[in-house]
């Protein structure tokens, strides 16, 4: 159980190879609530690259971070920590007792291998939007998915929408319709191309291959778990 008389506690996991566009837009948007603590967690506090390229520290180890979090996020990570036994736990640990539990993109399906998706409704990247019934979620389009206490969004933008939705719940309307605006937050896709049934059957193809490698990974890490 969380305590709504603190300023709220929220962990970001960051690790080698993190989706940071995943992170970034969250991470902005949910610290703008005055005092909230922002924890970017991993094993370790040595430097480590988000993908792409993008050099990072964390501010807190799983071991120091805080038990009774607001809010527990994960973006996208690398198959290999899909299959880390440490990460899983420090996230069944920590997302049990969380206020919220948040996944953006893969990130869902990286909440969902530590069993905390299990009979919630949720969304993904739509390349593997399948693979959430792998992990004892029930999939459901739209970029963003709330389901009691578990929120979870496509990639990109999904991390903006996730962050106005909780700095609402944590903070109030006023503060939430605040960052929408700061952030001057109003979407005009240049192409709108940006799902499958807008992009087209050809598009839709070459944007397949382009995660390929990725999401058989990712399939095999399931049936790894399986």
């Amino acid at each position: 159980m969380t305590d709504r008389h603190r300023p709220p506690r929220i962990a970001i996991l960051v690790c080698p190879g993190f989706a940071q566009i995943d992170v970034v837009g969250f991470h902005t948007i949910i610290s703008m609530i005055p005092g909230a603590s922002v924890h970017l967690v991993w094993k370790h506090r040595d430097e480590i690259a988000g993908a792409p390229h993008f050099p990072t520290r964390a501010t807190t180890t799983f071991a120091d971070c805080p038990e009774d979090l607001d809010v527990l996020f994960a973006g996208a990570v690398p198959t290999e920590v899909m299959e880390d036994r440490e990460t899983l736990d420090f996230l069944a640990d920590r997302g049990s007792r969380a206020r919220w539990v948040a996944g953006v993109c893969a990130g869902s399906l990286l909440l969902g291998a530590a069993g905390l998706l299990r009979g919630y409704r949720a969304t993904t990247f739509f390349q593997v939007h399948d693979q959430l019934s792998l992990h004892g979620a029930i999939p459901e389009r739209g970029n963003v998915v709330e389901d009691r206490n578990r929120i979870t969004a496509g990639p990109a933008t999904g991390s903006h929408e996730i962050g106005f939705r909780l700095v609402q719940d944590l903070a109030g309307d006023e503060l939430a319709m605040l960052a929408e605006l700061v952030s001057e937050y109003a979407p005009k896709p240049l192409f709108g191309v940006g799902t499958p049934e807008l992009a087209g059957p050809e598009l839709t193809e070459r944007a397949l291959a382009f995660t390929e490698e990725y999401v058989a990974g990712l399939s095999h890490s399931a049936g790894v778990r399986g």
